[in-house]
């Protein structure tokens, strides 16, 4: 098991070999194994690049994240054409059903809604918002809408985790309510529990995951 100032050190060292991320101007704290990321950014793909970089280190068992996006020193980009850029790429990008979304922008503030039929449209209109010049945060409200398809969500998920290399599925265990999915057990890295996450979103009729999934050194 690593000690704190062993983790500290190695995240540290992740946020360092990241290209797209200026460890420069990050502080790196732990306690317990909980990473406390504190500083600026200078934009909002680089606040989840920096999320993401300290996700993969083995030993993490939560995250902190306390960085605030500072823009360069460079002419404002207007509320209006941000929201512009986003719905074009959102028309262009056949993965997100433009015509269900609803954008809005206040300050850098993006805030998404409306309902999609599926998890990975909600995330690619999400991840769309976070590379364009001068968003300082986003506020994914989209919702998932049913779906017709929604029997035997718990099997579809549990043969899903099963076909995952890296998961035993026998440590984690799986409730679905209506559409609603509850994740609970104990996996060993963020990245065995985001891959239950991703199972439990990809089948048919889930509206909601709850994950209670412990992560342990």
């Amino acid at each position: 098991m690593k000690t704190d100032i062993e983790l500290q050190r190695d995240v540290l060292d992740e946020l360092a070999f990241e290209p797209s991320v200026d460890a420069a101007e990050i502080g790196v704290s732990v306690t317990n194994g909980v990473v406390a990321l504190n500083g600026t950014v200078k934009s909002y793909a680089e606040k989840i690049a920096a999320e993401v970089a300290t996700r993969r280190v083995g030993g993490v068992k939560a995250i902190a994240e306390e960085l605030k996006v500072r823009l360069p020193d460079q002419p404002k980009i207007a509320d209006h054409e941000i929201a512009q850029r986003l719905l074009d790429i959102f028309e262009w990008d056949i993965t997100i059903p433009n015509e269900r979304i609803k954008v809005k922008v206040e300050h850098g503030w993006v805030t998404l809604t409306g309902t999609v039929g599926w998890y990975f449209q909600r995330d690619a209109a999400a991840k769309a918002a976070a590379k364009i010049g001068g968003v300082v945060g986003v506020s994914n409200l989209i919702e998932i809408g049913s779906s017709s398809m929604a029997a035997d969500v718990r099997g579809r998920i549990k043969a899903a985790i099963k076909r995952a290399a890296n998961l035993d599925a026998d440590s984690i265990s799986v409730r679905a309510e209506g559409g609603k999915v509850t994740l609970s057990g104990h996996v060993h890295g963020w990245h065995e529990r985001q891959a239950a996450e991703r199972a439990a979103w990809g089948a048919a009729g889930v509206t909601k995951v709850e994950d209670n999934i412990v992560i342990t050194a």
